[in-house]
């Protein structure tokens, strides 16, 4: 069997596994976000925060809810850092330092999982068990609670309640993510992933030194940084690292499970409006793009020109043997097209167009099928943009899913999409006309442009995953990147939840005979052409620049 071949088959099977699961799991997520029942350890956890969750909230109090519980969320990673030094566990690691801390522990509360150190030279058990595997589960929790209560502000009329946040956290954790990744870990482990609390062993002897590696709970936390869409590894070599990924089979494990979520939103997102057929609308849009995007990397990766990437069959550079082309092709573009930014392979060595591809993955807001809640809400922004386009080409008031979109509800979702390129952009430009942040750069050129522009368009769109030529861990780019993430998650949510709450207001508005169908072909072509028409009149000059100008020059 051809390596093209192989490719499409595990392309094949990977769509077969998430279209068996995408009507179930969506169901399932509608009624965990809709149920008025609760839990008995959810009680149990609502007691212990003082919470009331039945309590209906409005998007201001909503928000408060949101930025309070990150906020102790990122002081608790920060101090857990700076005092690894004396805390058990911590495998005579040293604490680290201010702006590493601040950084990582901005990175894993937004769900960016940005890595500007050595996991396995740098944290302990303890610092990786109880602060960054558990910032994947709760940040991942607080993008589906956001994602739900925009649906709610489709789905309900006369009122400015949007849900309880401290339900839907708790929920999404609790009856979601715990019991989802508990069974995936159960299978990585089956499948060779290790999971255990040794200290450091050496474990080879080469002429001059030895290996040493240290174990860790790593299938555990390998499971919900895919199923979270978080990205963050144990090791450096992330998913790329035969104790994270030991297989092709568990390579393209991960690969559905980084899309499980995002996906089966759609559905999510259908059954609360009363309308499956909206929720398939928006999956045609995800898939349509996901789709052209791995095929279009795919051809880049094992059609390139040049005679040594001809003899070995595609771009090996960079890439794992044991995943080859096709699986490094499919896990690049789904860990870019969601906000997960876990690596199978490195994005650096891709040739110049895969490279570029994986930037404009991201540059696209991350909605195809985006990060567990945000490529839903991202994408139903763009669906909002796409409807008022279309109302001004018959001039009628746009509207969409019985809301009228109007002056208001414009100009946040508009203030929604400006803000990642911008924060992306103008942090590359700060990096590329100071004197030292250019020293950080392991190439010049096109290539090394590319490398800065990756960085912050990965930290803004809260993905993580860097092109592998920069040395991130600068004062500089720790605190430069930590403040793209940090707005480039916060001030979308702002909006979002402040449209939520003005489309709950909102009467119901019936439909008419010149109202425009959104669950059909057409506004499924339309949403595409907007989505790429935006993203490439905001980004082309900065891709020309970078991967564009690297890609035909090679």
């Amino acid at each position: 069997m051809g390596p093209v071949t192989a490719a499409v088959l595990q392309l094949v099977a990977l769509i077969g596994a998430l279209a068996l699961c995408y009507i179930p799991f969506g169901n399932y997520m509608a009624k965990v976000y809709s149920s008025d029942k609760h839990w008995r350890v959810e009680k149990w956890i609502y007691k212990g925060i003082g919470a009331n969750p039945d309590t209906e909230m409005r998007w201001p109090a909503y928000l408060r809810g949101v930025l309070a519980f990150s906020l102790v969320g990122v002081l608790f990673l920060y101090l857990l850092q700076r005092l690894q030094g004396i805390l058990p566990g911590s495998l005579g690691f040293s604490s680290v330092n201010p702006a590493q801390s601040f950084n990582t522990a901005v990175s894993f509360v937004t769900n960016t999982n940005w890595q500007s150190y050595y996991g396995e030279q740098t944290m302990g058990h303890v610092v990786q068990t109880a602060g960054l595997a558990v910032q994947n589960f709760v940040s991942a929790a607080v993008g589906i609670a956001v994602a739900v209560a925009l649906v709610r502000g489709f789905a309900r009329s006369r009122t400015g309640e949007i849900g309880n946040f401290w339900s839907d956290l708790v929920r999404g954790t609790v009856r979601i993510l715990v019991p989802f990744a508990a069974i995936a870990a159960v299978i990585l482990v089956a499948c060779g992933a290790i999971q255990n609390f040794s200290g450091i062993h050496e474990v080879g002897q080469f002429v001059g030194g030895s290996q040493q590696w240290n174990g860790g709970a790593v299938a555990s936390q390998e499971a919900i940084k895919e199923l979270g869409t978080n990205g963050g590894g144990y090791f450096n070599a992330n998913s790329a690292h035969p104790f994270e990924n030991p297989t092709p089979f568990t390579n393209l494990f991960e690969i559905f499970l980084i899309l499980l979520i995002p996906f089966a939103l759609t559905r999510t997102f259908g059954v609360m409006v009363g309308s499956v057929r909206q929720g398939y609308a928006i999956l045609a849009t995800m898939g349509t793009i996901w789709l052209g995007f791995t095929a279009l990397m795919m051809w880049t990766e094992f059609a390139h020109h040049g005679p040594a990437l001809q003899l070995a069959g595609g771009a090996y550079e960079g890439k794992e043997v044991r995943f080859g082309v096709g699986g490094s092709s499919i896990f690049a573009v789904a860990t870019t097209l969601t906000s997960t930014g876990a690596v199978d392979s490195f994005h650096s060595s891709f040739t110049g167009l895969g490279g570029g591809i994986t930037l404009l993955s991201m540059m696209l807001g991350e909605i195809a099928p985006g990060g567990t809640g945000s490529g839903l809400y991202g994408i139903l922004i763009m669906a909002i943009i796409a409807v008022f386009i279309a109302g001004l080409m018959v001039g009628r008031t746009p509207e969409y899913l019985g809301k009228k979109i109007g002056a208001r509800e414009i100009k946040l979702s508009a203030i929604y999409i400006l803000i990642t390129p911008a924060l992306a952009l103008v942090f590359a430009a700060a990096s590329m006309a100071l004197p030292t942040p250019p020293h950080s750069m392991l190439n010049s050129g096109a290539h090394g442009f590319s490398e800065v522009l990756y960085a912050f368009t990965s930290a803004a769109n809260n993905n993580g995953s860097a092109f592998a030529g920069l040395n991130a861990n600068t004062d500089w780019f720790n605190t430069m990147t930590g403040l793209a993430m940090l707005f480039g998650r916060f001030l979308p949510m702002v909006f979002v939840l402040a449209l939520a709450g003005s489309l709950a207001e909102q009467k119901p508005v019936p439909a008419t005979a010149g109202t425009l169908r959104t669950e059909k072909p057409l506004f499924t072509g339309l949403l595409v052409g907007a989505i790429i028409i935006i993203t490439g009149l905001t980004y082309f000059p900065a891709l020309a620049l970078g991967p564009l100008a690297e890609g035909l020059a090679s």
